[in-house]
């Protein structure tokens, strides 16, 4: 017999896994290279942290929340989240599917209080230095590759040696994902949210030289993250070795686009090589 709770872990998940589909096709695509007992994890946490971005980035404005009203809405997204992973409880849906993988899989507030920490910066902080800018990856982006971890290692008991790697690769490829996203975004982040994340880079007189420079660093975490996918078990390893190759085609294509056109237009890769990628993560191949 279901118990209401049951029920009401379902719909929490199966609203989880509606926000990666509608937010994101590269990483609802590689989502579905994960196994059974890894996926719903991924989509729980994915969420979780969409719901927070999109508290900073946007929609919160559109309603009519001043920085101040944001602030507010995170903090509170952030108090019930932590409420839901003590108590196992939330009447936000999206937090309660966050708070079943935080239990179940086995982290908790170190990582996710740098992930709220990080989203608070983006309604204060326009402009990085070097310190500020890794806590920012740090917390935005390299946390929630450390969740994920905790979700493809369930089950699969590792030596302190082989979590250590596996951290390292997480890390690197949260990294990674981000700065490529920065790249991306270079215009659109400046002029439409008043941020810039590089530090030293200046949009209006963005250069070859820049634009290499910071592909030369994400090439270099991709390389870390590359060392370790195989190692990863099999429920995640297709998954993460698409959305890996779904960046490392991103930066190929970054590095070909003019410094000049990087921004004004977002680098995208197409649908028919995400399929031929795709194809190839899931035969388990190289694309």
């Amino acid at each position: 017999m279901t118990t209401r709770l049951a029920l009401y872990d379902r719909v929490a998940e199966e609203t989880a896994s509606i926000v990666i589909r509608r937010y994101s096709t590269s990483f609802g695509l590689a989502s579905r290279l994960l196994g059974p007992d890894v996926r719903q994890h991924v989509e729980n946490i994915y969420a979780l942290v969409r719901v927070a971005d999109e508290i900073v980035d946007g929609p919160a404005t559109e309603a009519g929340l001043d920085t101040i009203g944001a602030g507010r809405a995170l903090n509170e997204l952030e108090r019930e989240t932590h409420g839901a992973m003590d108590s196992g409880f939330s009447a936000n849906l999206v937090v309660h599917a966050f708070a079943i993988t935080a239990r179940e899989v086995g982290f908790g507030e170190d990582l996710t209080a740098p992930f709220f920490e990080s989203m608070r910066m983006d309604l204060s902080e326009t402009v990085h230095d070097q310190a500020s800018f890794e806590k920012y990856v740090y917390g935005s982006a390299e946390v929630v590759g450390l969740m994920c971890l905790e979700a493809f290692l369930h089950g699969h008991p590792v030596d302190d040696a082989e979590k250590a790697r596996f951290v390292k690769g997480a890390r690197a490829l949260g990294a990674a994902f981000q700065k490529v996203n920065f790249l991306r975004d270079l215009a659109a982040d400046f002029e439409a949210l008043g941020r810039s994340y590089f530090p030293g880079v200046n949009v209006g007189s963005f250069t070859e030289a820049d634009k290499h420079r910071l592909l030369d660093d994400i090439d270099a975490d991709l390389a870390v993250s590359a060392s370790v996918v195989p190692d990863l078990p099999k429920s995640s390893r297709r998954a993460v070795a698409l959305a890996q190759s779904l960046f490392a085609e991103l930066s190929v294509r970054l590095r070909a686009t003019p410094a000049d056109q990087l921004v004004r237009a977002r680098v995208r890769v197409p649908n028919p090589v995400k399929a031929r990628l795709a194809l190839a993560a899931a035969l388990g191949g190289k694309p």
